[in-house]
């Protein structure tokens, strides 16, 4: 069920609470990994057959829009969006390239590199996105061992 708080912040934007938004907040809120909209819909369908995909990522522009929803990218082509709810302590993203993995991460030299542009620069940054590839540990041993 979605979280009070949020169907109040949907009717205080002058937005209805529908049973396709309800649906589609309660899927990405519930799910522990970052879902693209395909995903979405997949899932939302399981409760709500006649849901379109143009739907989805109508109600999915709609909750961003609202900040309920924070939207990011996994890789560097940027070909496909991921979504993940709002209220997670800021954190960036580790693709493996190998097995697909995504690990999320906080870091205090982002921290640190904010701060610093801020007292060099006078910037006012509000969002770091930072999005790291390469080789997680189990898929880094095995490229060495198969280079060998």
């Amino acid at each position: 069920m979605t979280d009070p708080k949020t169907l109040k912040t949907l009717r205080a934007t002058g937005h209805r609470i529908t049973a396709q938004r309800q649906v589609v907040l309660e899927v990405v809120e519930s799910s522990p990994k970052h879902l693209d909209a395909e995903t979405i819909y997949q899932r939302v369908r399981e409760k709500d057959p006649q849901i379109s995909l143009a739907t989805v990522y109508r109600t999915l522009s709609v909750l961003k829009e609202m900040g309920l929803i924070e939207q990011s990218y996994l890789a560097r082509n940027h070909t496909r969006e991921y979504y993940e709810p709002v209220g997670a302590p800021e954190h960036h993203h580790f693709t493996c390239l190998g097995c697909r993995t995504v690990i999320e991460f906080q870091s205090q030299r982002v921290k640190q590199m904010r701060a610093d542009l801020q007292r060099e620069l006078g910037l006012d940054i509000s969002h770091a996105c930072i999005c790291l590839e390469g080789y997680c540990r189990s898929c880094a041993a095995k490229r060495k061992t198969v280079s060998k």
